[in-house]
């Protein structure tokens, strides 16, 4: 999808996409905003001992990055994230770049709402997130 796209030219089957290669410090970031210092993400050795054998990042880090995804194909006026549906499929690690490939899928003009497909992936083509997403345009 074109950077400036206006919500009329906006076509379903456009896509953008937004990348991050996560660090440490995003994962601590994250643990101290939210609160949520689950040994899973700020602890090595019980970490070491869980089905992931090592830390993963929160996932609600890739969440985010989906949000960032969808700012960027609203460009213009105050776009309004309205609702999004998530499975974690496959944690990410600290290390990991996932990029989120946001998809039109349905437009509703009427009410001014696009409908997204969200997918994020790792550096190897791993789906670690998927979901579906319903902005608003103004």
């Amino acid at each position: 999808m074109k950077e400036e796209l206006t919500y009329d030219e906006m076509q379903v089957g456009d896509t953008t996409t937004f990348g991050k290669t996560i660090s440490e410090s995003d994962v601590y970031a994250f643990a101290g905003i939210t609160g949520d210092f689950n040994p899973m993400h700020v602890n090595e050795q019980i970490a070491k001992e869980s089905m992931f054998k090592g830390r993963i990042a929160h996932g609600m880090i890739s969440a985010g990055i989906i949000s960032t995804t969808m700012t960027k194909a609203m460009h213009g006026g105050t776009p309004i994230y309205c609702s999004q549906e998530l499975k974690f499929k496959a944690p990410v690690r600290i290390g990991d770049t996932i990029t989120c490939t946001a998809t039109i899928i349905e437009k509703i003009p009427e009410k001014h709402r696009l409908i997204l497909s969200t997918v994020v992936t790792n550096q190897d083509g791993v789906v670690v997130t998927d979901g579906k997403a319903v902005m608003l345009k103004k």
